[in-house]
């Protein structure tokens, strides 16, 4: 697939089916994000693949906020399965993590930038291979539990969840604001 037909065609699939990527499909995905732009090579992320039992274990912290938030609800119970069982909607989850640059040129705005467009290089080049990528980030992404779990530096934040796996099935590409409503040409 070419780099335009990714790019036009690139969709978040929900969906995918219990067989694993192999690592070294993951490794490519990875290759990717670090070919993202990146204001003085600060390269402000890192990742934590996650995989087999590594997802279980993710699920039983994701559950530690839902005790809290939720203790003494009539629904506790099956709000802690749901959330036990998010990390299980894929084979394979790739944890970004935004870490910030000790580089004294660095501006943060333009590393978080860089992050997601680390982000966008995973979700491409998995739609560009044939898998199946959903980024997510919701409480789980900002909850202490959480990162303490991923061993998870000060300062350093999760950027997002990427879900990977094969599709279960296709889904249409979405229908997105033509640019020409958005887009105002100045000199031309």
């Amino acid at each position: 697939m070419e780099a335009e037909e990714a790019i036009l065609t690139r969709r978040m699939i929900p969906k995918v089916d219990a067989r694993r990527p192999g690592k070294e499909e993951i490794e490519a995905l990875l290759q990717a994000a670090v070919r993202a732009p990146t204001h003085h090579l600060t390269q402000p992320w890192r990742f934590i693949v996650l995989s087999g039992t590594e997802l279980d274990e993710l699920g039983e912290a994701m559950t530690e906020r839902v005790k809290r938030e939720s203790a003494g609800s009539e629904e506790l119970e099956r709000q802690l399965e749901m959330e036990r069982g998010r990390p299980r909607r894929a084979p394979v989850i790739v944890t970004v993590v935004y870490a910030p640059s000790d580089n004294p040129k660095a501006l943060e705005v333009e590393d978080r930038y860089s992050v997601g467009a680390a982000m966008q290089n995973i979700l491409l080049l998995a739609h560009s291979r044939g898998l199946g990528a959903y980024l997510r980030t919701g409480p789980a992404a900002e909850d202490a539990a959480v990162k303490r779990h991923l061993g998870l530096k000060d300062g350093e934040e999760i950027a997002g969840f990427i879900y990977i796996g094969y599709p279960e099935q296709d889904r249409p590409v979405t229908k997105r604001t033509d640019p020409k409503e958005l887009t105002e040409w100045r000199g031309w």
